[in-house]
């Protein structure tokens, strides 16, 4: 049997794939809310003939491709939902949702998706074992993978191996990004709350200045990336709030800092919690005030497993020769909620370039960001030829390759 050629199939797709993209991109939904665009992913999957789960951790959509023959499950991921911004690219096909944008490429992350599962399910007869495809919601700040994780999204059967990819404009269309271990950084929020005493403006020592001691504690804070963490470690602490005081001659009592802590390595994120409520304290505590830290550890760092890596290149080398293939020197310190899925089986994270024709240079979460939309098609083939490729190549592994 002759293998199918999913480059050319994605290329026959192209429009389709580009169509389904425009469409979700014009009804974006934030996350929780995806009411229609998992519909349509769900009534997608199911004009295929895949069976289908809607209401997973309850907007998200599992769908099996069962090839009725014995063999591993590969589980194809897309996240699904939107950023709270007001659209401003003009394009034709714009959001239709005031204040809600695709401005991370999630629209596109599902096109590429559904157009593997239209090719896989074209393809099934080469294959053995199980394709499962999950579309979740709420990957922005929300962590909807952990709920999928936990509504048993990789049971039933087990999943042996996840692929998942990112659409990325700082690459250019046509290359793709790959990093073995750590590709994308955790994402951890800290909170530190300032409580002085107030006071009349002209009598500063009757009271405690919140606002001086907040200050002080920001400063002393940067201290901890550029001298107590090894410099070979990406750490970034970015404090992006700061919010106290009432009226111009009040000694403020109260200031709330919150910010965010990223890192690659869970070693180095332990090492923050410690030190900034630590220091937080300490400084505060020097100043006759009194920090409330408040450190919560959200997404973790996204580690590609390195067997999955490997078998990813050499993917992209069948599809589209090495050149195809950008060996990242350092991790995004981006953060990506797939590390919840990869915590628990082992699995592959790649970036897709999309910048060139139709890409206007703006970053993502930009409220001007698009992609370029031949990066769709190229996306859509690797999801299908790596899943191809884990099937048969698990298969042969156990010996029930025939």
């Amino acid at each position: 049997m002759n293998k199918v050629n999913f480059r050319e199939a994605a290329a026959s797709l192209g429009e389709e794939i580009v169509s389904i993209r425009r469409r979700l991109h014009q009804v974006p939904e934030l996350g929780f809310k995806e009411v229609i665009t998992s519909a349509f992913v769900s009534d997608y999957l199911e004009q295929l003939g895949l069976e289908v789960r809607r209401g997973v951790a309850g907007t998200g959509v599992v769908a099996l491709l069962d090839t009725g023959r014995p063999g591993p499950c590969i589980a194809i991921r897309a996240d699904m939902d939107a950023l709270p911004l007001q659209e401003a690219t003009g394009l034709p096909f714009a959001s239709r949702h005031d204040g809600v944008m695709h401005a991370c490429g999630h629209d596109g992350h599902m096109a590429m998706a559904l157009g593997a599962a239209a090719m896989l399910t074209a393809a099934q007869q080469e294959l053995r074992g199980t394709v499962k495809f999950i579309f979740q919601p709420a990957e922005e700040m929300l962590g909807g993978a952990r709920h999928m994780v936990e509504a048993g999204v990789l049971e039933s059967p087990r999943v042996d191996g996840i692929v998942g990819l990112h659409l990325w404009p700082d690459l250019p269309t046509g290359r793709f990004g790959v990093k073995a271990g750590t590709v994308m950084a955790s994402m951890d929020h800290v909170g530190i709350t300032v409580h002085g005493r107030a006071g009349h403006g002209a009598a500063p020592h009757q009271g405690v200045d919140a606002i001086i001691a907040a200050a002080q504690v920001l400063t002393a804070l940067q201290v901890l990336v550029s001298r107590e963490v090894d410099p070979a470690e990406p750490v970034v602490l970015s404090m992006g709030s700061i919010r106290g005081g009432s009226l111009p001659n009040i000694i403020a009592d109260r200031v709330e800092i919150r910010g965010t802590v990223r890192a690659v390595s869970n070693a180095a994120r332990e090492q923050m919690q410690r030190r900034v409520t630590a220091l937080a304290e300490a400084v505060a505590g020097g100043l006759n005030a009194r920090a409330e830290v408040d450190y919560e550890f959200g997404y973790p760092p996204t580690v590609n497993d390195p067997a999955l890596i490997r078998r990813a290149e050499a993917a992209l080398r069948a599809l589209y020769g090495p050149e195809a293939i950008e060996m990242l020197v350092r991790s995004p310190m981006t953060s990506e909620d797939m590390a919840y899925y990869m915590e628990q089986v082992p699995g592959v994270f790649l970036l897709v370039g999309a910048s060139g024709a139709g890409h206007g240079g703006f970053p993502l979460h930009h409220p001007q960001m698009t992609i370029d939309e031949e990066a769709l098609t190229g996306g859509a083939a690797f999801l299908a030829e790596f899943a191809r490729d884990f099937l048969l190549l698990e298969n042969r592994a156990s010996g029930q390759d025939s």
